[in-house]
Order: structure tokens, then C-alpha cells, then sequence
């Protein structure tokens, strides 16, 4: 086999991989683009499932003080995921008094929507139930 004609089979092989790089760069950009908004929907999901969370037991505590009833607890609530995240997400808010282990308790429910692509998910995807000790005085 002569020179010139090694030199025209390295290039025939160089020639079919042009251009691979670029299909491989766009292939691993595309994975890792979705797999960091994957992470991003999950944080954003658990941001809004503490803060309902965390609203729902801040309305049982207030809501357990003495001289409050459970509908202050549920209001309570209301104007806390209200400020922190929208009207949209306090819609479904209730308080009733129940037993735990023995001791009167105030539970406050909330359900809201579960963020799947954004915002946007089941309208009922999350509920959450936050509780305080009854107070009594005397």
C-alpha cells in the first residue's frame, strides 16, 4: 500500500466522524439541562409543601391559645400560605378540635395543589395537617 494511499484511508476516517462531537455536546446539554430542571421542580415542590406545612402548624398553635376557636387557626392560615405563596394555595383551609394520644388537640388541614410542571398540578395533590395542644386556664 502506498503513502498517498494511507493517507487517503486516515482521511475517509476522519471524514465519518465529523461532526460527532457536536451531536455528542448537544446529547449530554440536553440530559443534564433536564436533569437540573428536574431537581429545580422538586426543590420548588418541597419549598411549597414546608411552607404549607409550617403555616398549617403556626394556625393549630394560634388557634390552641386560650380564647381563640379553630376558625381563627384556620384564618390564621389562610393569610400565612396567602402572603407567602397565593390565594390559590390556601383555598382548601379547615380546623377542628381532635384527640391525640389522650390530649385535645387543635388539627388544622390544608390541601393544595402539588407543583408537577411549574406551578401548575393536581388541584388536590398535597394535604398537610398541622396540630397544637388545646390551652385551658385554670
Amino acid at each position: 500500500m502506498s503513502a498517498r494511499a494511507r493517507v487517503q484511508r486516515l482521511r475517509c476516517g476522519r471524514a465519518a466522524d465529523s461532526g460527532s462531537a457536536v451531536a455528542e455536546f448537544v446529547m449530554v446539554v440536553s440530559l443534564l439541562t433536564l436533569l437540573t430542571l428536574s431537581v429545580m421542580q422538586l426543590a420548588l415542590a418541597l419549598h411549597i409543601r414546608n411552607t404549607v406545612l409550617d403555616a398549617a402548624a403556626e394556625g393549630a398553635r394560634y388557634a390552641a391559645l386560650a380564647g381563640h376557636v379553630p376558625a381563627d387557626g384556620s384564618l390564621r392560615t389562610r393569610d400565612l400560605i396567602s402572603a407567602a405563596l397565593g390565594d390559590r394555595f390556601a383555598a382548601d383551609v379547615t380546623a377542628s378540635i381532635e384527640t391525640v394520644s389522650g390530649v385535645s388537640t387543635v388539627a388544622v388541614r390544608v390541601r393544595a395543589p402539588l407543583p408537577i410542571l411549574g406551578l401548575l398540578g393536581p388541584q388536590d395533590g398535597l394535604e398537610v395537617t398541622g396540630h397544637g395542644a388545646l390551652e385551658t386556664l385554670g
